[in-house]
């Protein structure tokens, strides 16, 4: 038997699909006892193909990530190195992706404000997205202070608003922080955790302008919440 929020679910699909002459097919599978789940599931891929495509601007466009030309390494990544908190950055994203938020906020720094936060609170941030993806860009190379290294990897994150469906793209700059292999230190600091997401900041180029257009941001320290 069908919860109540599934029944919900596939109701609000057959009224999508109503506004193209759908429904009809759709109610007649069901009364011919087609699978309902089966049903739900081809309405909704019909209904996602109507939908305005996720087209993320390209790197070196307004909009895009900066369009780094340098190979980046491959092979085997040292998780101590910029690359590794690149790959800290990937996977935090990617677990959005899934909505796997109480992983995701493993990633962040645990004596920090969002690393504190209770498991509720947390993923609200992301309430207002059907889906979440990103493109990481390159790493920049890691900065020294007070026993601390710093990373910050400039991302592009598009999605789709869970309210109409439509588009919706930003830049954003994840600063991560690990500890400098102090004496007394764990393993645990010793990793690369997200301090901070905050608006993208190009990097300061030393000649005449270049036309750059400014980079797409708002001031929602999660790099989601704010926009829905």
């Amino acid at each position: 038997m069908r919860g109540p929020v599934q029944a919900t679910a596939l109701l609000s699909l057959l009224l999508v699909a109503a506004c193209d002459g759908r429904e009809e097919s759709a109610i007649e599978n069901l009364a011919n006892g087609a699978n309902a789940v089966q049903v739900e599931n081809n309405v909704r891929a019909e209904a996602m193909a109507l939908m305005e495509p996720l087209t993320p601007p390209a790197p070196g466009t307004p909009g895009g990530l900066p369009d780094d030309r340098t190979p980046l390494a491959e092979g085997t990544i040292d998780p101590d190195s910029a690359q590794g908190a690149a790959q800290v950055v990937q996977g935090y994203y990617g677990l959005l992706e899934e909505k796997r938020f109480e992983d995701a906020q493993d990633l962040w720094n645990p004596t920090g404000a969002i690393g504190q936060q209770d498991d509720a609170h947390f993923a609200a941030r992301f309430r207002g997205f059907s889906e979440i993806h990103a493109n990481i860009g390159a790493p920049s190379e890691p900065e020294g202070a007070a026993g601390s290294l710093y990373v910050s990897v400039p991302v592009q994150i598009y999605g789709r608003l869970a309210a109409n469906g439509k588009p919706w793209y930003a830049l954003r700059q994840v600063i991560l922080r690990r500890v400098n292999d102090v004496a007394g230190s764990t393993a645990e600091q010793r990793r690369w955790h997200i301090e901070t997401i905050g608006p993208y900041t190009p990097p300061v180029v030393e000649a005449a302008d270049n036309g750059a257009e400014a980079a797409q941001a708002v001031s929602a320290t999660d790099g989601m919440a704010g926009r829905r």
